[in-house]
């Protein structure tokens, strides 16, 4: 057994995007603080930022329709989408930073350009389509926003899901050009490629097995090496990311913040296409509308995806159930992480969402034929030859007593911190990694709060509209988006690439 000790400034657990992003603000922030990552897996954004785990939408509410609610009056209510936005908008702004500050170079490596879309069916979904439309094109954070109901306009914009259309229902789009497409698993691993140049303690196939207070009040940390032994490492701060895998290590930390809340975990499934006669057909981002009774994350879509330089399509996502908190992790993760403090709350929430069991039983269920049927709502002639399936990330979703009432399932991604702001965990899913600067801002805002005045300086260097709402300042948008796009190479529309 491994007698090794270390001190160090900032421990952060798990190498995803998170912690990359948090490592990164902090190295910019405080150059001569010692950073220790420890990683479980053999390299970084393996798991939940992994390109195939990773929905990769760049979610900016363009086109996800569940940012987006009528209202009992029938207006449409667009605030969500709008802070999903201006969120979105502070992570390009970071990544231009460190394009400009040659910290990473080649961004088409981790983001192209691509259209997003929104497309409905039928009469009523057409008539809430074209409302949301409205609300949306005249807000200049979504300016560009096109809609149609004109089949030879869809016809241009989607041909694959307009070929051998028979169904007479009406049918419409929304298309905006100024979507992307982000390979975060790429993403992750230059800024760890970077982190490692600025000379951070990067160890993988190292386990966190035990997180606990010291009389000083620093975090001791049990941790197997990659030998197998135990180490301890000591931090100041240690923040949590280890995607599914930060519930059971927060409940370790025993900070009251922690107690009363469960983790209820859904994997993915998503029908892959890499044949390229059919690949080169599509060209977009093209997000449908959830089935009743279905999680907002179950939100069909038919992606065109950037990945090793190579195009293919995604088609989902489907929903299956596992107990395990991450694709890696163990079938006793939901069962360990039941809690006396948090058990009422487990129960409440299972009480409450049978619909969404019955949903997740009927959709594991699922056989391959079935999932066609699905896909030719979207694509009338998928030949099943075309398509096979992949499982994606597990995500796990929060569960908390809120104002709603026990037990209640959050669709989100949420940060929970100690009191002291000594300690942080990153919980939750979608939009997850596309908001990973604003969440991590959020992070230092709340640990760190006796620096944020002489860091603000730096922070608005890199975010330069840091604390100031767009909305309200329509003329930074417009900078903000030429300027964004231009360093990130979005600019000219890229041609197809095969």
């Amino acid at each position: 057994m491994s007698d090794r000790q270390t001190e160090t400034d900032v421990i952060l657990i798990g190498a995803g995007i998170m912690s990359a992003t948090l490592g990164t603000l902090l190295k910019e922030l405080v150059p001569d603080w010692k950073i220790t990552v420890f990683e479980k897996l053999a390299s970084a954004g393996e798991e939940s930022s992994n390109e195939w785990n990773n929905a990769g939408t760049g979610h900016a509410a363009l086109c996800e329709l569940n940012y987006s609610d009528e209202k009992p009056d029938g207006s449409i209510d667009i605030s969500k989408a709008i802070n999903v936005n201006e969120q979105f908008q502070v992570s390009m702004q970071f990544w231009s930073y460190l394009v400009n500050s040659n910290l990473i170079r080649n961004p088409q490596d981790f983001i192209m350009p691509l259209p997003h879309m929104s497309m409905v069916q039928g009469e009523q979904n057409v008539t809430f389509l074209k409302k949301r439309f409205e609300a949306m094109s005249g807000n200049p954070l979504f300016q560009g926003m096109e809609f149609s109901d004109d089949p030879k306009k869809l016809m241009e914009w989607i041909p694959l899901i307009m070929k051998d259309r028979t169904s007479n229902d009406p049918i419409a789009a929304t298309k905006i050009d100024s979507g992307t497409d982000v390979n975060f698993g790429a993403l992750t691993r230059m800024l760890f490629d970077h982190l490692k140049n600025k000379n951070v303690d990067i160890h993988y196939k190292y386990s966190v097995d035990d997180i606990k207070r010291t009389s000083d009040g620093s975090w001791e940390l049990k941790v197997w090496n990659d030998s197998g032994e135990v180490e301890r490492h000591t931090a100041k701060f240690v923040f949590i990311g280890g995607g599914g895998g930060s519930l059971p290590l927060l409940q370790k930390s025993g900070i009251p913040e922690g107690k009363h809340i469960g983790g209820f975990p859904i994997s993915g499934l998503f029908m892959v296409c890499n044949n390229p006669e059919v690949v080169a057909q599509h060209h977009a981002k093209v997000y449908g509308k959830a089935k009743v009774g279905a999680p907002p994350m179950s939100v069909p879509h038919l992606d065109t995806r950037f990945i090793d330089n190579k195009k293919s399509l995604l088609f989902g996502p489907f929903a299956g159930f596992s107990p395990k908190f991450l694709k890696t992790g163990s079938m006793f993760d939901l069962l360990g992480s039941v809690k006396p403090n948090n058990v009422t709350t487990m129960l409440a929430a299972g009480a409450k969402n049978l619909s969404l069991t019955k949903y997740l039983i009927q959709q594991v269920m699922l056989s391959k034929e079935k999932r066609m049927e699905e896909l030719r709502e979207f694509i009338p002639s998928a030949k099943s030859e075309d398509w096979g399936l992949m499982v994606a990330g597990q995500r796990v979703q929060i569960i908390k007593d809120t104002a709603a009432g026990k037990g209640t399932l959050q669709f989100g991604t949420e940060v929970i911190s100690a009191e002291d702001g000594s300690i942080a965990a990153l919980l939750g899913a979608s939009p997850g990694a596309s908001t990973a600067v604003p969440v991590m801002l959020e992070v230092i805002k709340k640990c760190f709060p006796q620096h944020i005045q002489a860091w603000e300086p730096k922070i608005k260097e890199m975010i330069p509209t840091y604390g100031v709402s767009l909305l309200k300042n329509p003329e930074r948008i417009r900078d903000i988006h030429a300027s964004t796009a231009q360093t990130l190479g979005l600019t000219n529309e890229l041609q197809p690439i095969m």
